[in-house]
């Protein structure tokens, strides 16, 4: 349990990068913080953390640590909670994308912790390709995202099952181009005037059905302004430079823009993913929850 403990406290500290701000977190003081530490750098017989200034940054082997930490602390938990025939209480590593978790996740997750209130969910954004790396890898349990159709990326979604990944289907999403308005009732495709995307980083599926549906790849014309959230994409939309792509699941959540227009850009699925032989109780409540409520399958 000891050895656990130390694997906790460094994860802790890599994710909040200061011995005081994980001590705080964990409930420890610093002195108890950086002796566990120094006894796991000493154990693992390389330094896992180099001090940056005030703060610390993760050494390459800490970089490669971390995951294994994450996923020795996940399998531990899970084991616990699998043999306790689910009464120990269970946790869940979701990630999503920005997307789902503005417009569709708030009321499902709160609806399952009426539920299930022991259950503890940690919640990370990132997007599509991040993600299903992120499962793979062990660093999340699932996570809800939309894989590239097939006749842009032949990886996804035809072979889930030789990527170790499981999935459910759980919302169908109306994909949205929101641009300056132009004057006419119903614009599309041809109508676009502006050669500035505003999209997530690479790796969101969004934003590539967008740069396909505007024949961007290749195109000198065409410039790709990358945003950390949907709300400074449509606030540079509003400046009638750029258009920015959405679903209509979050354009519904935000107020009425009269200088902007929607674009329809066809469907895509929100499906959930998480790594083959996955199996707690935990998990298949809430699946089961998840079903019951969106009528996925």
């Amino acid at each position: 349990m000891e050895d656990f403990e130390s694997l906790r406290v460094f994860v802790c500290v890599a994710k909040e990068l200061s011995v005081t701000g994980a001590a705080r977190r964990l409930g420890k003081s610093p002195s108890n913080v950086t002796t566990r530490l120094q006894k796991l750098e000493e154990s693992v017989g390389a330094a896992l953390l180099v001090r940056t200034g005030k703060r610390f940054a993760l050494s390459e082997t800490g970089e490669v640590f971390l995951g294994y930490a994450e996923r020795l602390l996940s399998l531990r938990e899970e084991s616990l909670h699998v043999v306790s025939g689910g009464r120990a209480p269970g946790t869940i590593r979701l990630g999503s994308m920005e997307a789902t978790a503005a417009s569709r996740l708030p009321a499902f997750l709160a609806s399952f912790h009426a539920d299930f209130p022991d259950v503890r969910l940690e919640l990370r954004t990132s997007p599509s390709l991040q993600l299903i790396d992120d499962v793979r890898a062990g660093r999340l349990d699932a996570a809800f995202l939309a894989f590239p159709p097939s006749s842009m990326d032949g990886t996804f979604p035809e072979n889930k099952e030789r990527l170790g990944l499981e999935t459910l289907d759980v919302w169908e999403e109306s994909l949205l181009l929101l641009h300056p308005a132009v004057n006419q009732g119903a614009p599309g495709l041809d109508d676009v005037s502006v050669r500035t995307l505003a999209a997530f980083p690479q790796g969101c599926t969004y934003r590539r059905l967008a740069e396909e549906a505007l024949q961007i790849p290749g195109s000198a014309d065409w410039h790709i302004q990358e945003s950390p959230s949907y709300h400074v994409m449509v606030a540079l939309a509003c400046t009638g430079r750029c258009a920015t792509v959405l679903p209509e699941s979050v354009y519904r959540t935000l107020a009425p823009v009269e200088s902007l227009q929607p674009i329809p850009l066809g469907r895509v699925m929100t499906t959930l993913v998480w790594r083959a032989g996955y199996d707690t109780p935990t998990f298949r409540n809430f699946c089961a929850t998840l079903q019951r409520q969106t009528g996925a399958d």
